[in-house]
């Protein structure tokens, strides 16, 4: 996550100096980093939903809408940087003060706000379901394995420097592409091995509301549209991003509807939530779903040190330049990132499985983000020299990302 905390600024993110941006392999690693998280492993789960043949179209679908969505925020802040070349506009937030004034602003940052909250609860019901998995012969619940967690989370979490907890985020892509590699080793294994046949698995399922809700996975794991300015804006060559986005896309997109096919294909109707739960209880998967959990748990600060930015900041804990707290305010700073740690472990508790909970923030908040507001954004700025075309597309966009929102919450909420 980059980060920044200036008040005509989303807290979120932050600029670069020239002589520090980033290369086109740099870009392509942050892109990568940005997108792609614990939500590829409920993918094969949501294929054995949807059926493999429904759910590889509608991955595709979500990425090649994401993508176009991620280029409409860059084509709105290029024109806004064109007519105010000395105005700010750098983030997500900055678009929506630009738009709408201050409620575009406030809608636009709480949105984020609510979907990094959603994203780091997901981590901590992913690493709860995982270490469930692995150690169930100790009788402890899934609650009690995700409040062990709060007093190294919180501890971890004081620790004010990314560039410190930097390490913990590489280990843990580390043990991302790993864990993928070893899964789709073991599904091509139990595929085979199990003689399957494409007959047995559905394609496209009969339960309607199973679409919405594979969906909104779908839509889970390509997060990371909160990024698109600040990725662009670190990039050297800014004309060449587009293009990189588009290759990116295409192959994170590939890898996605593969890992969800040969999931799927493995365990078909006994496909879990979180696909490393079905793997057989050997040294290998113990190993890939502890390796996974063990950098989740250090990765978690990162993913909530923009949650602690925005709420230091609206508490005024920080000062306006974010220089390090001195006196109460840092005893102060200590005490809310606590509390935001302890908040998180006390929702996740409340979430029964992963997939459902990955379904629900996909199909409400990223929805929102990934899809109405950049095509809203697009409208409003670009209005009437737009073509006809361009206008039923982004209009489009936002009917369906609103009807998707409503649509896939009531199905994840009632159940299918």
């Amino acid at each position: 996550m980059e980060h920044g905390t200036t008040t005509t600024t989303n807290p979120l993110l932050e600029s670069l100096p020239p002589s520090k941006r980033a290369s086109k392999l740099q870009t392509l690693g942050n892109i990568i980093v940005s997108v792609v998280g614990t939500g590829v492993l409920g993918l094969p789960f949501a294929f054995k939903i949807a059926g493999w043949v429904a759910g590889s179209i509608g991955v595709a679908i979500v990425g090649i809408t994401t993508f176009y969505c991620m280029l409409l925020l860059v084509r709105c802040r290029e024109k806004l940087a064109s007519e105010e070349p000395s105005a700010e506009s750098r983030t997500y937030g900055d678009l929506g003060y630009r738009c709408f004034g201050t409620s575009g602003r406030y809608l636009t940052e709480l949105l984020i706000l609510v979907a990094l909250c959603g994203g780091s609860v997901a981590y901590l019901v992913f690493i709860g379901q995982n270490l469930h998995s692995v150690f169930q012969s100790h009788g402890l619940t899934l609650t009690s394995f995700i409040f062990v967690l709060v007093p190294v989370e919180i501890g971890l979490s004081w620790i004010r420097s990314l560039s410190a907890l930097a390490p913990f985020s590489i280990f843990a892509d580390i043990c991302n592409v790993l864990a993928i590699g070893i899964v789709v080793k073991e599904d091509i294994g139990q595929a085979l091995g199990s003689g399957f046949s494409f007959g047995e698995r559905t394609t496209i399922t009969s339960n309607i509301g199973g679409l919405p809700f594979a969906a909104g996975m779908a839509v889970f794991c390509f997060e990371g549209i909160g990024m698109t300015l600040a990725l662009e804006n670190s990039m050297q060559d800014k004309a060449k991003f587009p293009r990189l986005l588009a290759q990116t896309f295409g192959g994170i997109t590939f890898v996605y509807i593969l890992f969800g096919f040969c999931g799927y294909m493995a365990f078909g109707e006994e496909t879990r939530d979180i696909v490393t739960l079905n793997l057989p209880r050997n040294w290998s998967s113990i190993a890939v779903q502890l390796g996974l959990c063990l950098g989740l748990v250090f990765t978690f600060p990162v993913m909530i040190h923009p949650i602690n930015e925005i709420v230091e900041g609206k508490l005024k804990i920080v000062d306006k330049d974010n220089n390090e707290p001195t006196g109460l305010r840092k005893i102060w700073t200590y005490i809310s990132r606590a509390i935001v740690v302890v908040v998180l472990a006390i929702l996740a508790s409340f979430v029964p499985e992963f997939g459902d909970f990955a379904s629900f923030v996909g199909s409400t908040i990223c929805a929102v983000i990934s899809f109405v507001l950049p095509a809203t954004f697009h409208l409003k700025l670009f209005g009437s020299s737009l073509s006809i075309w361009q206008k039923a597309l982004d209009s489009f966009v936002v009917f369906c990302g609103l009807f998707f929102a409503v649509y896939g919450t009531y199905n994840t909420v009632v159940g299918f």
